[in-house]
Order: structure tokens, then sequence, then C-alpha cells
């Protein structure tokens, strides 16, 4: 299994980004398309669309791809307990400077209160990490407490692709190509086995769906997988303890 580092971790287009606060940044596909990233989005305050997302988070939360931090800083200032995990170091560095806390590291790696957290965010397109999303469910249901919740941003249209992608400015592409995914609300259901359907929304273009973990007494179980998602299974990052404590 390559060791080298997730191209979203490694200087390029994406730090750049996050590090002056906009775009353009996107995703490339190998049939030479891009896919936009809404990096002044991301770089700014939680808006409201966000924000009555957030009012559905249960007990303490986990961003997962937390990318500058928008998200974890509306829920700390909120007096919420929350943590962001990003591979990007200059992620992590945004997250804290806006008020969170985070860590370095993928959510295919070792997480701090694995089977206890009350709610994970998969938002601005995160549903896509790894290129598969049963594998994505399968970690999501591990990291939650029993009946936790997810809160999922969807594609806006009904799409189920898996497909490799590269960081671009669209001026230059940089990095190896990575698997992501693409789904809208309806194959995310379909992805759901044994995943209780707790809410669909939609606010700002954007669309949302809350699913609820398996309880301890369910006896729905989901099939097994072995997959190795390469480009963010487990690395040893160089950043392996919280840079900020609150």
């Amino acid at each position: 299994m390559s060791t080298a580092p997730p191209p979203w971790a490694t200087p390029g287009p994406y730090t750049a980004a996050l590090r002056s606060g906009h775009g353009p940044l996107f995703l490339r596909r190998a049939d030479g398309r891009l896919l936009p990233l809404e990096v002044e989005r991301w770089c700014a305050r939680a808006d409201a669309v966000d924000r009555a997302a957030l009012d559905r988070c249960e007990g303490t939360v986990l961003d997962i791809g937390c990318g500058p931090g928008r998200l974890v800083a509306e829920l700390a200032a909120r007096g919420r307990t929350a943590l962001g995990i990003d591979v990007s170091e200059a992620a992590v560095e945004q997250t804290v400077r806006h008020g969170g806390q985070a860590l370095r590291r993928s959510v295919f790696e070792p997480l701090p209160g694995e089977g206890r957290w009350g709610t994970l965010l998969l938002m601005d397109g995160n549903l896509g990490i790894g290129g598969d999303p049963a594998a994505l469910l399968e970690r999501a249901a591990g990291l939650l407490r029993p009946g936790g919740l997810l809160l999922a941003e969807t594609v806006p249209v009904d799409v189920d692709e898996r497909l490799h992608v590269r960081l671009s400015d669209a001026r230059t592409t940089t990095g190896s190509s990575f698997p992501w995914a693409r789904l809208g609300t309806p194959a995310l259901l379909r992805y759901a086995y044994g995943w209780e359907r707790a809410g669909q929304w939609a606010g700002g273009g954007r669309r949302f769906v809350a699913l609820r973990s398996r309880s301890a007494s369910s006896s729905a179980e989901p099939p097994k997988r072995s997959a190795v998602i390469s480009s963010q299974r487990a690395r040893k990052p160089s950043v392996d303890v919280p840079v900020a404590n609150r």
C-alpha cells in the first residue's frame, strides 16, 4: 500500500486556496472537466444554511474533512463540544485560528472517541472521501454512539458517480489522481443500509440528509467490507495531537 500523503495534505492549490481564502479551485476529472470547489464559502463564517444544519446536532460533534473550520468554530461559539479532522495542515491551522479544535487526521485512521460521538458531519462534498461511499458510511457508523446522527450534504442532482480526480486551480493541475465520489440524495439513501432516515431538507441550493445509526438493540448488520482506500486509509500524520485545547 502506498504511503504517499493524500494530495489534499501536500503543498499545492488546496493549501494556497485555504491560506488566501479564495479560489479558483477545482477537482479535475480524467476527461478534463472541472468540478468547482466553493473555497470562498468554506473560508467564510457559517451562513444561515450551515446554521440550520448545525441546529440538528446532538451531543458531541465530529466534523469529517473540516476544511478551514467554519462549522467547528460555529459549534464552539455555541458551547458545543466539537472536533474537526482534516488531512491538510493548512485546514487544521485555519480551524484553530477561527476558534475551533482540530486534528490532522484521516477519517480512516484511529480517532478520539470512537463509538461515542453524538453527531458526525459530512458536509461540502465530503461524502466523496475515498471514492467508496459504502466504506465511508461503515466507518461513520463505527465512530458514532448507538443511535447517533450523521448529517450529510449531497449533490443537488441525482447522481451516483465514482471517479478519479486531481486538484487544480485551472492554470495548473498538480499531484497524483485520487478516488472520489459524487452522490445525490437518492444514491446516498441506497447506500445507507441499516441506517434510519431521520430527515431530508434543502436550502440555498444545497441538499442535506440526516441518518441515524443502528441502536445497540438493532439486529441489522451491514455487509462486511475489507476495501482499502489508498488515498485516505491509515497513514501516520506528522501532527498526531490536537493543535488547540479549549
